[in-house]
């Protein structure tokens, strides 16, 4: 597949890119897009939620009332869950929701996925670009020019650009990452991709394996 180049200002160049069929052009992996996608949401938790139980509630140790001859039934700590102030049954500990993933199925959901954005005709190359300084109004007049300042979209560079990082990050529904850092859940979650050309050699070298 060849896509046409654009410049910035939403004008189409005369030059061409194919896209590499081995990342762009494979039958997608469902379920690898699934574990990838699930390993990512999995990272971003911070699995720090704790409550106290029983043995963590300050409070007197002593027996409340009688064993027997109450009427209701025996209860030999105020830290019992069952009373109001007492500790918490089961309650969430802190924990690590990460999980492994083989790296060769990272690589197929992540080529999946950016397979699929080929099909739909998601993917939008722009000629490389730099902003003198960061200024929200230069991407918003980017993404007016190429049609998409109602669409979720995530910006490929091929590596870190501070002014540009800096100029979408008050825009809602706008990502931008470097080639070496995208990721399946990323890839899917945005409606349009838009990769600087040349991002797609950082790609290639970090997919094409």
């Amino acid at each position: 597949m060849e896509l046409t180049i654009f410049k910035i200002d939403g004008q189409k160049t005369t030059r061409k890119l194919k896209l590499n069929d081995t990342i762009f052009g494979i039958e997608p992996n469902d379920h690898a897009i699934y574990l990838d996608a699930k390993q990512y949401m999995a990272h971003q938790r911070q699995g720090t939620h704790s409550t106290k139980e029983r043995g963590y509630i300050e409070g007197s140790t002593r027996k409340i009332k009688r064993q027997k001859g109450t009427g209701t039934a025996r209860a030999g700590s105020i830290k019992n869950p069952i009373f109001r102030g007492g500790g918490r049954t089961f309650g969430p500990r802190p924990r690590d929701y990460g999980f492994k993933l083989n790296k060769k199925v990272k690589r197929l959901a992540r080529k999946s996925a950016l397979s699929y954005k080929a099909k739909e005709n998601s993917i939008t190359i722009l000629e490389d670009f730099k902003f003198t300084e960061p200024k929200t109004r230069t991407y918003l007049d980017m993404l007016k020019s190429l049609d998409l300042t109602e669409k979720k979209t995530l910006l490929v560079l091929p590596e870190s650009d501070n002014n540009i990082f800096l100029s979408s990050r008050n825009i809602k529904k706008t990502k931008v990452i470097i080639a070496s850092s995208l990721n399946t859940y990323d890839i899917l979650n945005a409606t349009n991709l838009l990769i600087a050309e040349s991002s797609m050699k950082e790609i290639e070298k970090v997919f094409a394996k």
